[in-house]
């Protein structure tokens, strides 16, 4: 899938930068790519940088950047990749000068959404093509495992999450958490209190358990400071929105926000937090079935965006829609459920999309199989199951 979305801009002057959460495949991309290019130009030279192996612990600057590169350069056709380019301090000088050269083909990759959008974007000049990786879908992630695609396979998916390497760890739920544990301290640590010098990491752990446990839910940061009053935690807000930022900036999290339908505005307060990876989600408060719609919502979101969707949260005349997705010019609408067991659920459900008056994809997603057709009123119906097996 990536390569497919890569490969239109190989060989062409624009530095290609692959952002995402740690520990979700940023380097094996870059591998593959680097193979890709290896057996259609052989004579090529390759320039690797892997800022996490001790051996480029000494590219520091983009001074010693710029001499690692000078010292491996060669007059062919130069193919430079960096890994988790982030940790070089000015690195984006260095790329202003190399990506020019008709022999300097340049990939980076990093974990840290802020510093590309602002370094990048400065010193470029729209230069750049960024394409963000994310864990494992749903297809993926059965392919890794070796599981048929059913809903066992499902369950294991919600409990554990796309992470790669968990095909590497036995079926073992202690195993697996310990991990993915292990996994949300080092990003925490190393992309959020570190890189922001954070004087309160327990109170950023609070804030994470908080999000994780409202999963979905329509919040502000004025919410979820009187909440944290109540629980005699006091930050004022703006520390609150600074701290959300920062999760943000190192894809541990993803704001959506929330739009009117009719008038199309965009609301200034209320959003909606969804998280990068439900496997370590579920590692932060633990997996409790009582949380399989927020869970669910959580996949949708992340399902369509992997798939090029444009996602906010809907609100039309009181009744508020999911998710309102768009691409390439075109609009669904979907609602998300655990259950359509009762006529409640199936009106509310329904409903809410029933009463949108125009022409556009509606669907109803819920992890059971619904006693009726797949179409209730022209609204499509969905199992989680055939929707991420099968809608792009």
């Amino acid at each position: 899938m990536y390569l497919a979305k890569i490969k239109p801009f190989i060989n062409k002057n624009l530095i290609k930068v692959l952002i995402g959460q740690r520990r979700v495949g940023k380097s094996m991309v870059l591998q593959i790519l680097a193979h890709e290019l290896k057996n259609s130009n052989p004579k090529a030279n390759f320039i690797f940088i892997d800022k996490e192996e001790y051996q480029f612990d000494e590219i520091r600057s983009h001074k010693e950047l710029n001499e690692f590169i000078v010292k491996h350069q060669k007059e062919e056709m130069n193919y430079l990749f960096i890994d988790e380019v982030q940790d070089i301090d000015g690195f984006e000088r260095v790329l202003r000068s190399y990506y020019k050269k008709d022999n300097f083909d340049i990939y980076i990759t990093g974990s840290n959404a802020s510093l590309f959008s602002s370094e990048l974007t400065t010193y470029l000049s729209g230069r750049q093509m960024v394409f963000q990786i994310g864990s494992l879908n749903f297809n993926e992630f059965c392919i890794f495992h070796k599981l048929d695609k059913t809903q066992k396979s499902l369950l294991k998916y919600i409990k554990f999450g796309g992470l790669p390497y968990l095909m590497h760890l036995p079926d073992n739920e202690k195993i697996r958490f310990e991990y993915l544990k292990n996994i949300f301290s080092t990003i925490l640590l190393r992309d959020v209190v570190n890189r922001h010098k954070i004087r309160d990491p327990r109170f950023l752990t609070d804030l994470l358990k908080f999000i994780a446990d409202n999963t979905g839910g329509l919040f502000s940061a004025n919410r979820i400071s009187k909440y944290l009053k109540s629980q005699n935690i006091n930050k004022n807000v703006s520390i609150i929105l600074n701290y959300l930022s920062y999760l943000e900036d190192a894809f541990f999290i993803n704001s959506v926000k929330r739009t009117d339908i009719h008038g199309k505005a965009q609301f200034e307060v209320g959003e909606k937090y969804y998280f990068e990876d439900i496997g370590l989600r579920n590692a932060i408060i633990g997996f409790k079935m009582q949380d399989i719609e927020k869970i669910i919502e959580n996949i949708v979101y992340l399902h369509l965006r992997n798939n090029g969707y444009e996602i906010f949260i809907g609100y039309s005349k009181g009744k508020e829609i999911d998710f309102i997705a768009n691409k390439d010019n075109e609009k669904i609408y979907i609602q998300v459920c655990y259950l359509l067991e009762s006529n409640d659920t199936i009106n509310r459900e329904f409903g809410n999309l029933l009463a949108l008056k125009d022409n556009y994809p509606k669907y109803v997603i819920s992890f059971d199989s619904f006693s009726a057709p797949n179409t209730y009123e022209g609204i499509k119906h969905f199992t989680l199951l055939d929707f991420l097996v099968s809608f792009v």
